[in-house]
């Protein structure tokens, strides 16, 4: 495998709870002399989550809808007496904190629904999203 490369991608969010489609962002980000290696997309905030799924808009609001209801808001936790937001820090922990996504001709190797996904849960903030890039 080739040396591993770096960047940075910034999201704003605008919502406390939103769903943003990242995948052109971080197609951008990988270099053009990469043909084929692997890119792993990290969230670097523990009220923030990344997934791969379907950009469908109903499919969005149902997955803020069902991570609601597995977490919900106000519930007595402990950390919400510190920052009144626990909820986002346990629905980021569902989702995770990365994807690892093959890279095939230069881009990101997702099948023809998948697109990659920024989980915003404490917004509205200015999100970074780690790029790493190791080249086959």
């Amino acid at each position: 495998m080739g040396r591993s490369m770096h960047t940075s991608i910034t999201v704003e969010t605008t919502d406390r709870v939103s769903v943003h489609d990242i995948t052109d962002n971080v197609s951008e980000a990988i270099p053009v002399e990469v043909g084929q290696g692997l890119c792993t997309v990290f969230v670097p905030h523990t009220t923030a989550g990344v997934t791969i799924n379907e950009a469908e808009s109903r499919l969005i609001d149902d997955m803020e809808s069902k991570l609601a209801d597995l977490v919900p808001t106000g519930q007595g936790y402990g950390h919400d007496e510190i920052d009144d937001n626990a909820d986002a820090h346990l629905r980021s922990m569902l989702l995770g904190q990365s994807v690892t996504i093959p890279i095939t001709t230069g881009d990101v190797n997702l099948g023809t629904w998948q697109s990659i996904l920024l989980f915003e849960g404490d917004g509205p903030r200015t999100r970074t999203v780690e790029v790493a890039v190791i080249p086959a």
